[in-house]
């Protein structure tokens, strides 16, 4: 079958390999290609040594002492990580001064090129393979970075970014190539794991400033994570050379499309910023709700509030419930909370020793606070069985979960009853009979 009869990519790959042969024909007779394979494999044997020798001494350079944590001690450890890197790097050195004595002498260093490339290429898998352990970046370089470099190493890189330049996407009116697609993918990736990196950084150096009220903290958090994303993306619309302009149009007809949907996603997020402010519920505040919803909470979003209770399960509560709700906060700027343990008396009890003996015991508990005001035991009522008592008392944090303030008052509270010989008193009746009592005779 003629070759011209042949569809076109079959035409191509015949027309490339024909190409291959030739060169790699002319390469094994000519004696310049066979000087540029002594050459590359001298600098790889060079590189190899010289790995062997500097590696050792470089790990021990960059290795601070384990209890070192300054700036300077974790800028070594993050060098230090590249060292594998090392030995493709040199060969690549080495191999660069390796062609340029050739192509002086030659007039020609394609062979040695070569080789050059294919050491990038391998400490670009070194690379990707041992050195990124983000999951997104090692994604990207999986799918995007390794490819290139092969396609560098066989010298059809140009040729792969001008078909893709070609393939043009439409989108409505809009029109890209599918290399404009690619590259925003990968820059727009990069751009804004860098911004995410930067919030997690600037939330960590907020994190520790105790100073800071937690709403303050909390909202300077909040800030900069719009100001770091926000700056993101004017960023990748200027390197992208998208105008912002031309996005006015379509965000304006996006937002009369969805500003009904978003409504309560705005209403959140305005009130989420009040409650920031404002400081009433916070970061590891116990509130709860109007409609009974109670728990600690743990993260405070753009959107909502999650609490956690004390079995573990956790409450998305969106921020507008926090504005247009009542909420019981139980620990709002650290504030104590009062509690009451009620207990009973027999009446045969010399009633005015009881709240001195009770008091005195109580306040010996740790985690009794004698302010804003002292364990207070208080005679409440004369009930059917007995003199009913209950002791007050102050404490910082919830009685619930891991803080057990009431039954921990009620066992002091038995022991020093106990001490003292009084009597705690059970239910007691008294049945009064009236009348003759018959009995059937046997």
């Amino acid at each position: 079958m003629d070759l011209i009869q042949q569809p076109e990519i079959i035409q191509q790959a015949v027309q490339y390999a024909t190409q291959g042969w030739e060169l790699a024909t002319g390469w094994l007779l000519s004696p310049a290609a066979w000087s540029q394979f002594a050459i590359l494999i001298v600098a790889y044997l060079l590189a190899v040594l010289l790995t062997q020798k500097l590696r050792p001494f470089v790990t021990r350079l960059l290795t601070p002492q384990a209890e070192q944590q300054n700036i300077f001690a974790r800028a070594r450890r993050f060098v230090l990580i590249f060292t594998p890197l090392l030995l493709p790097l040199l060969a690549y050195g080495l191999t660069g001064l390796g062609e340029s004595v050739t192509r002086s002498i030659f007039g020609s260093g394609e062979v040695i090129a070569f080789g050059k490339r294919v050491f990038l290429f391998l400490a670009t898998r070194i690379l990707v393979d041992q050195i990124i352990k983000d999951a997104f970046l090692k994604l990207l370089g999986k799918f995007v970075l390794v490819p290139m470099a092969a396609l560098h190493a066989v010298g059809l890189l140009e040729t792969a970014t001008t078909r893709l330049d070609m393939v043009v996407v439409p989108l409505g009116n809009l029109s890209f190539s599918l290399l404009f697609l690619v590259r925003f993918a990968v820059v727009g990736g990069i751009i804004f794991w860098l911004g995410r990196w930067s919030n997690d950084q600037s939330s960590s150096f907020i994190a520790k400033q105790d100073e800071m009220r937690p709403a303050t903290r909390e909202l300077a958090s909040k800030t900069a994570e719009i100001v770091i994303f926000g700056a993101a993306f004017l960023v990748l619309m200027n390197i992208m050379g998208i105008s912002l302009t031309s996005l006015a149009v379509l965000g304006g007809a996006i937002g009369v499309g969805l500003g009904f949907g978003l409504q309560k996603i705005a209403s959140n997020f305005i009130s989420g910023v009040i409650l920031l402010l404002e400081g009433q519920a916070t970061v590891g505040d116990y509130v709860e709700l109007d409609g009974g919803e109670a728990g600690t909470i743990v993260k405070m979003t753009a959107r909502a509030a999650i609490l956690e209770t004390y079995d573990g399960r956790w409450i998305v509560v969106p921020n507008e419930d926090f504005i247009t709700t009542r909420v019981v906060n139980y620990s709002d700027s650290g504030s104590a909370n009062r509690y009451e343990a009620p207990f009973s008396v027999s009446y045969d009890t010399d009633i005015n020793l009881v709240p001195d003996i009770v008091e005195k015991a109580v306040s010996k508990h740790p985690e009794i606070l004698p302010a804003p005001f002292p364990p207070d035991c208080e005679l409440r009522s004369f009930g059917d069985s007995g003199v009913n008592f209950a002791v007050e008392f102050w404490v910082n944090g919830i009685d619930d979960g891991r803080h057990k303030f009431t039954s921990d008052v009620l066992f002091i509270v038995w022991n020093a009853l106990k001490e003292n010989g009084i009597e705690i008193p059970y239910p007691q009746s008294v049945v009064e009979l009236k009348g003759e009592i018959r009995t059937r005779a046997t």
